[in-house]
């Protein structure tokens, strides 16, 4: 019997190493699995690479995972929007590559669907481009980009069953789909942890072949 719910923070988040890249979830902190963030600061792994939209807000989410010291590099499109980012990266203590957003998106999506690398005009004149392979297609030069994938992905949905099928509130899908196929390990803390079959099909966004852990973290639960 497929039964991917896990009872503890500890089976969720078990075996991930140090120096794991992990694909994060989330929009500011609409979205992103701020149990799973805190569970991961608790098992003391370190020298991550974290790829995400942005590394938190203010001090919330993926920026307490920053502040922890846990965190060699970001991969991500809005930095600033952490003051932990902010301020490792003026003291030179955290490597970080920006990525335009929807270039962002197109390479974890890339890495989830065996894509190496594709060509793209965003960045094309900019400091972004510099060091990466251009070429010119129908007259008009791109910049090639390469996927982008993780050791493990942590997510948040709305609801879940045991086989991990998943689906996502509004807006709190944004970066959740495509980081679900994009790593090895893929963990979720759901909000509604629903009995197998009581998911209309057709409102399954992440099917649970994506998926590895389950863990639910009741709707409005607070962080603690």
């Amino acid at each position: 019997m497929i039964n991917k719910i896990v009872q503890s923070m500890a089976d969720a988040l078990a075996g991930i190493k140090d120096g794991a890249t992990i694909l994060v979830g989330g929009f500011g902190v609409m979205g992103q699995p701020v149990h799973l963030i805190k569970g991961l600061i608790e098992t003391g792994v370190k020298d991550l690479i974290v790829i995400a939209n942005n590394p938190g807000v203010g001090r919330a989410g993926l920026a307490h995972l920053l502040a922890a010291g846990r965190v060699s590099k970001v991969f991500c499109s809005f930095p600033r929007t952490s003051e932990p980012f902010v301020e490792l990266s003026r003291a030179g203590k955290i490597e970080f590559e920006i990525v335009p957003q929807g270039t962002l998106a197109e390479r974890v999506r890339a890495g989830g669907a065996g894509i190496k690398a594709f060509y793209t005009p965003t960045a094309v004149g900019t400091r972004l481009a510099r060091g990466k392979e251009q070429r010119d297609i129908g007259g008009r030069t791109y910049v090639l980009e390469k996927a982008l994938r993780g050791d493990v992905a942590l997510l948040e949905a709305w609801q879940g069953d045991r086989w991990g099928n998943l689906t996502y509130k509004s807006s709190a899908r944004n970066f959740n789909p495509i980081m679900a196929a994009a790593a090895d390990l893929t963990i979720v803390q759901v909000q509604h942890l629903e009995e197998l079959g009581a998911i209309d099909p057709e409102a399954v966004i992440t099917p649970g072949i994506y998926v590895n852990r389950v863990l639910h973290v009741p709707y409005g639960l607070p962080i603690g």
